[in-house]
């Protein structure tokens, strides 16, 4: 699997990602805990299943 989420793309996601999994955490919401791991995911692994299917790259 190749990178295919460039820099600013993935600051974004893992930024998203912690504050899902804050909210989730101070609610008591499981779904949303699950939810806040695809941003944290695709963020740190720099791959996004989503873009290769699409053929988007924002650049590694």
């Amino acid at each position: 699997m190749t990178c295919n989420v460039g820099k600013t793309d993935r600051m974004i996601r893992i930024i998203i990602g912690v504050i899902l999994l804050i909210i989730a955490i101070l609610q008591g919401s499981l779904l949303l805990g699950i939810i806040s791991l695809v941003p944290l995911a695709t963020g740190i692994f720099k791959m996004c299943l989503l873009y290769t299917i699409l053929k988007i790259n924002t650049g590694c």
